[in-house]
C-alpha cells in the first residue's frame, strides 16, 4: 500500500503539546508500566522521531540499557541527536527506513518498539518480518497506534462541517486489522492493551489548533477535503463554526484518544 504522507516537526509538536495539556492520562507512563523493561536490555525504537520513546526508556532504566533509535525523517532525527548530545545519554540514533531491510544482524535486540509510525509501512509483512528478525528468541515487540474508535468527535465535526466522507486514515483504518493480524501470524504470542485519554477543551481554540496540525496540507492525508491554502482556510472556517455549536450545546468538547498497544513475544 503506497501512502503519500509526510509528518512535519511543528505539526507533530503541536499535537503532542495538546495531548499533554488537555489530556488526563500519560501514555508514556502507561507504556512503561506495561512493557516492563529490564536493566541491560538491548533496545531498538523504530520510527523514533525526535527520540521521545528512547529518552523515556533511558529514564525508566536509569541509563542501564543499550538503546538505539532509528528514523527516516532527518529533521526529527537531528533533533534527537542534538538532545542526546546535550543530555549525554550515550544512546545511538541512526537513519532507518522500515520499508527496507534493517541494517542489523538477526537476533540483535531484546526489545523493539514502533510507536505511532508502524502503520505507515508500505509492505506490512516485510516490516513486521524485519522487526521479528532482529529480535533474539524470547524478545518482544511493542507497537502503538490508533484504534477505530480514536478521536470520534474530531471526525464527526469534520464530516459535519464539510459534508464529505473522511479519507481512510493509515492508522485507524488498518492498525487493528491488517497490522494486528500480521503480528499474530509471525509472533508466538500477542497481547492487546487499550489506552484511552480524553482531551477536554473548554474553548474551541485548542481543538482548532489540533485540527490545523492534523489537516495540514504538508501531511498529504486530507487532499480529498481541500486544495491549496484558500481551500484549507475555508474548511477550517467551516470546522470552527460546527465546533462552536458543539461547544455551546455540550459546554465542552471531549475528544478521546483511543490507542491500541500490541505486545508480542518471539
Amino acid at each position: 500500500m503506497k501512502i503519500e504522507y509526510q509528518e512535519t516537526t511543528n505539526d507533530l509538536a503541536t499535537r503532542i503539546d495538546i495531548h499533554s495539556k488537555f489530556g488526563s492520562r500519560n501514555i508514556d507512563s502507561w507504556m512503561i508500566d506495561l512493557i516492563k523493561l529490564q536493566p541491560h536490555m538491548k533496545i531498538l525504537d523504530v520510527g523514533c522521531g525526535a527520540g521521545k520513546q528512547c529518552f523515556s526508556y533511558h529514564t525508566a532504566l536509569k541509563g542501564q540499557a543499550e538503546i538505539t533509535g532509528g528514523d527516516v525523517n532527518k529533521e526529527l532525527l537531528n533533533q534527537a541527536k542534538q538532545q542526546n548530545e546535550s543530555r549525554k545519554t550515550g544512546m545511538c540514533f541512526v537513519e532507518l527506513d522500515f520499508n527496507q531491510k534493517f541494517n542489523f544482524p538477526s537476533g540483535s535486540f531484546d526489545f523493539t518498539s514502533c510507536c505511532f509510525a508502524i502503520y505507515y509501512a508500505l509492505d506490512v509483512p516485510f516490516t513486521i518480518g524485519e522487526m521479528h528478525r532482529i529480535l533474539k528468541p524470547g524478545g518482544q515487540l511493542f507497537t502503538t497506534g490508533p484504534m477505530p474508535e480514536n478521536k470520534k468527535l474530531f471526525y464527526e465535526i469534520i464530516k459535519e462541517a464539510t459534508g464529505k466522507p473522511i479519507p481512510p486514515m493509515p492508522g485507524s483504518s488498518r492498525y487493528s486489522t491488517e497490522f494486528l493480524s500480521t503480528i499474530k501470524s509471525v509472533f508466538k504470542s500477542v497481547e492487546v492493551h487499550i489506552f484511552e485519554n480524553p482531551l477536554v477543551f473548554d474553548t474551541v481554540d485548542p481543538f482548532l489548533s489540533y485540527t490545523r496540525a492534523s489537516l495540514s496540507e504538508d501531511r498529504k492525508l486530507w487532499g480529498d477535503l481541500f486544495s491549496g491554502k484558500e481551500g484549507f482556510e475555508k474548511v477550517m472556517s467551516q470546522i470552527e463554526q460546527v465546533a462552536k455549536k458543539r461547544l455551546e450545546k455540550d459546554g465542552r468538547l471531549v475528544m478521546t484518544k483511543v490507542v491500541g498497544g500490541f505486545l508480542a513475544s518471539k
